[in-house]
């Protein structure tokens, strides 16, 4: 069975929530974020740079949330939530869900790594405001993007859970009025079930 090495809000969510749309079944191991925890040898042996999430299945261990959609997908999804391979359709599948972590989340991961760097001696503000930016640059991709469609590819894919969870970053790190259509498209993803289970999985 998978098993999903979860702490809530982090990128263990896409995984859940894959599951949940795919209807399989999964085991959920939650975990505690303390950085002296994620940096034991215990965990790093599980993730060799000490972050969340790791999914393990049988004897595999997998350690990058993109790669493990994909992974359970190709293996598990008997054809849902991704276009076919080779196609066009596809290719663009893949296109959202690489930029959903390689382009977006990029700002976003670097916004809370300059907070802690300087947690002491307190944020530069040009530097946060210029990585909002960023962030912002690409939220207004995703507003173009599904401006006359509710789902990045017109219908529900893997891809919008790739997408959901960056831009749920983008809600707490670098908040935007400016895209409304990409605001909607949020608040489509969260009328799932499965987004919502994946979400609130770990909180009290």
């Amino acid at each position: 069975m998978l098993k999903i090495y979860h702490v809530p809000r982090t990128r263990s969510v896409r995984v859940i929530w894959l599951c949940e749309e795919l209807g399989i079944p999964y085991e959920v191991e939650s975990i505690s974020f303390d950085p002296e925890f994620r940096a034991s040898p215990e965990w790093r042996k599980m993730n060799p740079v000490g972050k969340v999430p790791v999914l393990t299945d049988g004897d595999l261990t997998m350690f990058e949330s993109g790669a493990m959609v994909q992974y359970i997908l190709d293996r598990y999804g008997n054809g849902k939530l991704q276009p076919a391979i080779g196609t066009p359709e596809h290719a663009l599948y893949l296109q959202w869900s690489w930029f959903a972590e390689a382009t977006f989340a990029r700002p976003l991961g670097e916004i809370v790594s300059h907070g802690r760097a300087f947690a002491k001696t307190g944020v530069i503000p040009e530097v946060v405001a210029e990585l909002q930016d960023r962030s912002h640059l690409c939220l207004q991709a995703i507003d173009q993007a599904v401006q006359n469609k509710d789902f990045l590819l017109g219908e529900f894919s893997a891809a919008d859970i790739m997408m959901g969870y960056t831009v749920m970053l983008t809600e707490m790190l670098a908040p935007s009025d400016n895209c409304p259509n990409a605001s909607a498209y949020w608040a489509r993803l969260q009328e799932r079930q499965a987004c919502q289970k994946a979400i609130g999985y770990g909180l009290k």
